[in-house]
């Protein structure tokens, strides 16, 4: 067999290619493996917190999370295209663990400059700010950061026949990072640290990881630099006090991140008048004179009373959702045996501390639907007044979800919700919910828990009755002890029932249930007036 010659021509050309070619300073193969999983932990970590750090403001809705994922998605596919042509041009670990540092650096800065970028997305309307504001909060960082794959791969791979096997186990390496980094932040780092602090360890953990290199390698100007970032980890802001304009001050007594949404307790103090307010996500869960403890907004005394006046003959009721415990703590004082399922253990520990909710009231701490669905006691009533960002969460209000409240009810019993949506127009919400619960009972109701405005669309506050028994009132509402700020109560009690045409409207179930896409422009709505009535350093404090 005739061997064949190797072409002087192609031999000069790899002779050169080789000289010209950059030597590649060898890396510790440990730490390229700590680079790869550290790097794609925190990246999850980012994006996660990201979604934490935009709900406050923008809410906590569908729109939110696809701004995060694609602003995750493109900035990673542009940050693994630059950083496989700067591998190949500057093939450098400094190169490498600087953009690194760099990326802490930015994540370090990240709370102290939230609260502008938001105010700056703000023009751009609601989806367009939510892109944009997790574009300049996040995209930089996670730009960096999908430098590193190609910058881990060019400067492991000197043994090219073994490509594949290296790149297969940075890859692996990267991955089981970012399984770790979803995990911990979600089970743990949220609840445990909170976003501001978690951002802060994020960046820090970067820095670090550049420190290390350039300790390794003797590189003091990159020590010294990546040790000159970590002191901005330590940067730690108080809760805010804000001055409104009518002279009243607006204080963050309390403000802790949950593992299901940032919790804040607000004082509001004026010449004549102190209120305190439970928020969860930017939205308004239940507020109440600082003084007596009476609730100032109207839903919180129907939500409570015309259950009451429909059966006054019951004596045991659940309450789906804690918030302050408004409703909890006075059916409690009417002599009615009252429990509450509540998800958020946090939501407790602030009921407790700021707002008065007495221990002897039992609280569980479980998803309501599990709780439901379980079989046990049977009660008189049932309240949900539950909340996740801008509305109730929709897997509560399936065909499913109400079959199963239905069965903790006792013979003629009443279900009341606490609903914020539209009553007309094809992306109503509330014909499909009136619907969904015809569906399991006998009677629906629905009572606006505000003065609607003649002339205008019906959209806010609801409370929704619904029992397989009559829904007439048998005794007038008891709200002789309805806060001032809350007087017209009185008079929304003795409006008539809302008609909901429910023709086409769609039956949820947990097969099809497409809540979160009904009531968007209402829904934005609300958020926008959350924006413009509350200061942004309360609903971005934390």
């Amino acid at each position: 067999m005739r061997s064949v010659p190797n072409h002087p021509t192609h031999d000069r050309a790899m002779t050169d290619a080789a000289r010209a070619a950059p030597p590649i300073r060898p890396v510790p193969r440990g730490l390229l493996y700590v680079t790869a999983g550290l790097t794609g932990g925190l990246v999850m970590v980012i994006e996660i917190l990201g979604a934490r750090v935009i709900g406050p403001f923008f809410g906590v809705s569908l729109f939110v999370w696809t701004a995060l994922i694609s602003v995750t998605l493109l900035s990673l596919a542009l940050g693994y295209a630059t950083g496989g042509w700067l591998a190949d041009r500057h093939p450098s670990a400094d190169w490498l663990y600087g953009l690194i540092a760099a990326a802490g650096a930015y994540v370090l800065l990240i709370p102290a400059f939230k609260v502008g970028v938001m105010e700056f997305g703000l023009g751009f309307g609601l989806r367009g700010g939510t892109f944009v504001a997790a574009m300049l909060l996040f995209g930089p960082s996670l730009f960096l950061l999908g430098c590193v794959s190609p910058y881990l791969l060019r400067l492991a791979a000197a043994d090219m026949a073994r490509l594949g096997r290296t790149a297969g186990v940075l890859y692996a390496v990267s991955t089981a990072g970012s399984f770790a980094g979803s995990a911990l932040t979600g089970f743990y780092l949220l609840g445990y640290v909170g976003v501001s602090n978690g951002l802060r360890l994020a960046g820090a953990l970067l820095v670090g990881l550049a420190l290390l290199h350039f300790l390794l390698a003797r590189r003091w100007a990159g020590l010294a630099a990546a040790v000159a970032l970590l002191p901005a980890a330590a940067v730690q802001h108080g809760l805010p006090s804000v001055t409104l304009p009518d002279g009243t001050e607006a204080r963050v007594i309390a403000a802790q991140d949950g593992f299901y949404g940032a919790v804040k307790v607000i004082e509001y103090r004026g010449s004549h008048l102190a209120t305190r307010e439970m928020i969860i996500d930017g939205l308004v869960q239940g507020g109440m004179d600082a003084s007596d403890g009476r609730p100032i907004y109207e839903y919180a005394y129907l939500l409570s009373r015309l259950p009451l006046a429909v059966r006054p003959d019951g004596r045991s009721a659940l309450v789906v959702g804690l918030g302050m415990g408004a409703a909890p703590r006075w059916l409690t004082h009417a002599g009615i045996d009252t429990e509450v399922v509540e998800i958020d253990p946090l939501v407790h520990e602030m009921a407790r501390r700021h707002f008065a909710f007495p221990e002897s009231i039992p609280v569980h701490i479980e998803d309501a639907r599990t709780y439901l669905a379980r079989d046990g006691r049977q009660y008189d009533f049932i309240l949900l007044d539950v909340f996740n960002g801008d509305t109730t969460p929709g897997y509560l209000l399936s065909l499913e979800a109400l079959e199963a409240v239905k069965s903790r009810l006792s013979a003629g019993g009443v279900l009341a919700l606490n609903l914020i949506g539209g009553v007309h127009g094809e992306d109503a919400m509330l014909p499909a919910i009136v619907r969904t619960l015809e569906q399991v009972f006998g009677g629906v109701s629905l009572h606006p828990a505000y003065a609607p405005t003649p002339g205008q669309p019906l959209a806010g506050n609801f409370v929704l009755l619904a029992s397989d028994g009559p829904l007439r009132f048998a005794t007038r509402p008891a709200l002789d002890d309805a806060h001032p700020l809350a007087a017209s109560v009185r008079q929304l009690a003795l409006l008539p029932p809302v008609p909901v045409d429910t023709t086409g409207a769609t039956v949820l179930t947990d097969e099809f249930n497409p809540l979160d896409l009904l009531d968007t422009r209402y829904k934005e709505s609300v958020r926008r007036q959350i924006i413009e009535t509350t200061p942004h350093e309360i609903l971005l404090a934390g």
